[in-house]
């Protein structure tokens, strides 16, 4: 009995027909997509569009998946990050000629203002890939990327004003309105500080100052966004040049996603456990920036990290914040990107920067830190692409413009990296150039 059931054939299912609700815009399903439209022309036409989390997952998922779709099929173009810069700026431009509906773009400004949906993501990608990572050189590896960081600065300092220079543009213009901007971490803890500070001590208007910078932080980042998409496809055509996210070669910890890690694998409530240590953390760091002015995700990070070293969190919660971390990586970066596009890119700004002694004077100061980075990076063992691309994060738009480069170059798990170089080198960049411009801005 027992042969005869061994040897008796399976029945074959036949797999079931594809249905229309199975193709999507990349997560949306397209009959889901056509309902979205539809309810939201309805909520224009009446004048008002709700600005909740139900409406805004609808529609900044749309959107943003719809743009990254096209990007993802540009010829060339998607080897080096298209997806990402198409999901920032098409909604941007989009604002710019008025082809979203006003009541549209406020309610997504509104979410987005008011939601801290940037720092959700922040917290869930810097929690779950620094509990990802090996615990025995996740020091080394913070120590390290300073070098490549802090030399790639100051030869981007030294290239940006002397090709600004050469161009025509004297050195207080160029070093204190474009090349210091691309440096200084972003706009709300880059730009505006620094055009407060400009303000305060040499007088003039604020607000003209900040538009005077704005166009140099726009196009730093864009300008970062794209080198790292280069570096991608270099790191696919040379794999000895990349660790594929990996920042240095030895580390030896089994990936939370491989099958030798099943053991680990979290139920419900441990990814939700996950959930609330991650935005507990960022509660702290929140905190801490609120009475002291220290950047909040720094203090997360560092908490973080204190927390991996110590061993307080166990493998199964560990397993639950990386699991957090892959959500947040793969559904709501192009969402996030469209939500950013909309509320903080200004297309104006961007445009503005286009006169050739500018923008080529932007270009070079990003290419000198990005290829320091890299050159940098192998001397201390770090793998090139990924000191490169850290590196570039020094020219990014802050936490808006990490998520766009490392989207673009798909190595969301050197978010924490990336924060530092953007976090604390856009403070100290702020911090100095304030302090010369006081003595030789005038």
């Amino acid at each position: 009995m027992p042969e005869e059931i061994q040897n008796e054939a399976a029945p074959v299912i036949p797999l079931p027909r594809r249905h229309l609700i199975d193709w999507s815009i990349g997560i949306v399903p397209i009959p889901v997509a056509v309902a979205i439209v539809a309810i939201i022309s309805v909520y224009v036409a009446k004048g008002s569009v709700p600005a909740d989390l139900t409406t805004a997952i609808a529609v900044l998922a749309l959107g943003g998946f719809a743009c990254a779709e096209i990007g993802k099929r540009l010829p060339g173009l998607r080897r080096i990050g298209a997806a990402a810069i198409l999901a920032t700026f098409i909604p941007s431009f989009l604002v710019y000629i008025h082809a979203i509906p006003k009541p549209l773009e406020k309610a997504i400004k509104t979410f987005t203002d008011q939601s801290n949906f940037l720092y959700l993501f922040i917290a869930a990608i810097i929690v779950g890939s620094i509990l990802g990572m090996d615990r025995r050189v996740l020091i080394g590896g913070f120590v390290k990327i300073f070098v490549p960081i802090f030399i790639g600065s100051i030869v981007a300092v030294v290239a940006g004003c002397l090709t600004g220079m050469a161009l025509g543009i004297d050195l207080p213009t160029v070093a204190f309105k474009i090349v210091v901007p691309v440096l200084a971490g972003g706009i709300g803890e880059g730009a505006i500080p620094l055009s407060i500070g400009y303000a305060a001590i040499h007088g003039g208007d604020q607000g003209v100052l900040l538009a005077q910078i704005l166009p140099a932080v726009m196009f730093g980042s864009l300008t970062a966004i794209l080198l790292a998409g280069g570096l991608n496809l270099l790191g696919r055509r040379r794999p000895n040049l990349t660790g594929n996210g990996t920042l240095q070669p030895g580390e030896i910890d089994v990936p939370l996603d491989s099958p030798d890690a099943a053991r680990f694998i979290p139920d419900l409530p441990t990814i939700g456990a996950a959930l609330v240590l991650a935005m507990t953390l960022y509660m702290t760091g929140a905190l801490v920036q609120k009475l002291t002015d220290f950047p909040g995700p720094v203090t997360m990070l560092f908490l973080t990290v204190m927390l991996k070293l110590a061993g307080f969190v166990s493998p199964r919660l560990e397993q639950g914040a990386y699991r957090n971390y892959q959500f947040a990586a793969t559904l709501l970066t192009y969402p996030l990107l469209f939500a950013i596009g909309v509320s903080k890119t200004p297309w104006d700004k961007l445009i503005s920067a286009f006169n050739a002694p500018e923008l080529i004077t932007i270009v070079v100061t990003v290419v000198s830190l990005t290829v320091t980075g890299f050159v940098v990076g192998r001397l201390v063992n770090i793998f090139p692409v990924e000191a490169g691309i850290i590196a570039a994060c020094r020219a990014s738009q802050g936490g808006t413009g990490d998520v766009a480069i490392l989207s673009a170059c798909d190595r969301m798990q050197l978010m924490p990296f990336a924060q530092v170089a953007t976090r604390i080198g856009g403070a100290l960049t702020v911090t100095l150039a304030l302090a010369a411009f006081a003595r030789f801005g005038g």
